[in-house]
């Protein structure tokens, strides 16, 4: 096994930063959940962080090493799809830093409405996530500010809190499985297992409208997409992130794809069964444990619920049995 990413001290650190500003999110074993899958689900709930979304931790941990190693720095530009855009708002804002957030045409009204909320200096261009990071990396240049990449050590640290405290509850989970977008929760999780001495599986799992991670895993290389379209807009990433395709194409059990069908469905069985909001790439690991549920059957699994930040009108069209078209 290669040398852990980040050594137990490292993570213990990171979770002290994190837990000052925010309390660690609950696990739960719910049993409804259980009964639809056949195995004992532990639920991680990121949901319940002061944004919604696992993201949070990240930008905390990542504002926090901005600040010490440049000290003199105004502020700091990113792209996001909302919940990037939220913690990094709410921590650089914090900080007494500017934050120049961009999203692409088309992005959720609601995260948009939350970025601004947080202190945000919020930006659309382009057709989708990439063409925004692309933008915001040429502004970082242009205007005197420090981009924040998608993928960076210090966010992987923070973000690797949250399957801390899930470890340290439920160290005995045989499988894990963790939504990928650019990768830093599944790198995160990985980091936390190898840390902790670990040998539960960690599955990532992806959208089959945006698969280019399943595709580069297959060709042993990054593969890019011409387009992401599906609701799950945490997911919806045409381009592989390098850092992370080395970690968790070495560190993941295996890449699972779900249609935005299965998504739906994931969202309705954790409100149905939990009475929790779930945004698609929250519910995208519950809609994988459901496509493997005969796999899984009499494990004891987690699933990460990485947030619940979908906008009303397509909660409300999921809850009719529908599935939004983005």
């Amino acid at each position: 096994m290669a040398d852990p990413l980040f050594s137990l001290d490292d993570l213990e650190e990171a979770a002290r930063l994190v837990h000052a500003r925010m309390p660690p999110t609950p696990q739960y074993p719910w049993p409804l959940l259980a009964e639809a899958t056949g195995a004992e689900v532990w639920v991680k709930h990121e949901n319940h962080t002061p944004t919604g979304a696992f993201k949070l931790r990240g930008a905390l941990t990542f504002i926090d090493w901005l600040a010490r190693t440049q000290p003199d720095c105004p502020g700091i530009v990113t792209a996001t799809r909302g919940n990037h855009g939220q913690g990094q708002a709410l921590a650089a804002r914090a900080a007494g830093m500017t934050a120049q957030i961009y999203v692409p045409e088309g992005n959720s009204v609601e995260k948009n409405a939350a970025m601004r909320a947080f202190g945000a200096d919020l930006r659309i261009f382009g057709a989708d996530f990439d063409t925004a990071r692309e933008e915001a990396f040429r502004v970082a240049e242009t205007e005197g500010l420090v981009p924040v990449p998608p993928f960076h050590r210090e966010l992987v640290r923070g973000v690797a809190t949250y399957a801390l405290e899930l470890f340290t509850a439920q160290p005995d989970l045989h499988t894990v499985y963790v939504p990928i977008g650019c990768g830093s929760g599944i790198c995160g999780t990985i980091a936390a297992r190898d840390a902790l001495g670990l040998s539960t599986r960690i599955v990532g799992v992806v959208s089959e409208n945006a698969d280019c991670v399943l595709r580069s895993m297959a060709a042993s290389d990054l593969v890019e997409t011409p387009t992401a379209h599906t609701f799950a807009d945490g997911l919806a990433v045409r381009v592989p992130v390098a850092e992370a395709f080395a970690i968790y194409s070495a560190g993941a059990e295996r890449i699972v794809s779900v249609s935005d069908e299965e998504i739906a469905a994931a969202i309705r069985l954790y409100f149905r069964a939990t009475h929790n909001v779930a945004e698609g790439a929250g519910a995208a690991p519950l809609a994988a444990l459901m496509q493997e549920r005969e796999m899984m059957a009499g494990r004891r699994v987690g699933v990460i619920l990485c947030g619940g930040n979908i906008d009303s009108a397509w909660f409300a069209e999921v809850l009719g049995g529908g599935v939004p078209q983005p």
